[in-house]
């Protein structure tokens, strides 16, 4: 045991550091799905500041420090109601505040959405043939702006509209950036407090799957605003 020991010790203290600091501080998640484009594309291996908001002990769910919360438009990363999925959505609404979404824009405490259209996104980052069925606008609300992807024609279910939910006490309204394709708020409800994992700061890289998962080296590192 001892002789196994001093061959390996350097790699078991490594491996051990490395599980320990994905655990507790920082990790890097795989987002597969489209339903934060145009800040996160399918391919993006996102940061995730697990000290963002509070701390957990490794191998335990329960948060035993908590220093701050959630703000209005940050990515966030948090296990979702129900199936404990890990999720990746925007925070939309705060505890307390009354949202609304008629399937085309938002509204928070009596407060409408600002709207501006944007170009389509150009080359292989965003594949817009694949979302060439789309359209990108910015949204400015209560001093925040993001760009937003629609549909260029409604769906028919109404661009899953909701009118007027307050947002209870220690939970907050998600969505996706993705409008028309996320299943968010408008799926699961309100993301209680204790599910959010952490804030998801950048892309770490990103792996194209339709070019045999070469790196698109132009994602690395961009913030998610």
């Amino acid at each position: 045991m001892t002789a196994f020991w001093r061959e390996w010790r350097g790699l078991i203290v490594f491996l051990t550091m490395i599980i320990a600091l994905r655990m507790v501080i920082v990790d890097w998640n795989h987002v597969p799905s489209r339903s934060m484009v145009p800040t996160i594309i399918p391919g993006d291996r996102i940061i995730v500041d697990k000290l963002a908001y509070g701390f957990r002990p490794p191998f335990c769910n329960i948060e035993v420090m908590q220093w701050d919360s959630p703000k209005r438009s940050q990515v966030i990363v948090f296990r979702a109601p129900n199936t404990n999925i890990l999720t990746v959505k925007r925070v939309i609404g705060l505890p307390g505040d009354r949202v609304s979404w008629d399937g085309d824009s938002l509204r928070i405490n009596e407060e409408n959405a600002v709207y501006r259209a944007l170009p389509a996104e150009k080359g292989p980052a965003f594949q817009l043939p694949d979302y060439s069925h789309t359209r990108r606008r910015q949204e400015r609300l209560l001093g925040e702006q993001r760009d937003i992807l629609q549909y260029r024609i409604t769906p028919q279910r109404g661009g899953g509209a909701f009118h007027d939910v307050v947002v209870p006490d220690n939970h907050y309204l998600v969505l996706g950036d993705n409008r028309d394709n996320s299943g968010d708020f408008r799926k699961f409800g309100f993301v209680p407090r204790r599910n959010v994992v952490g804030q998801a700061t950048h892309v770490l890289f990103s792996l194209n799957a339709q070019q045999y998962y070469w790196p698109r080296g132009s994602r690395a590192g961009i913030p998610l605003h």
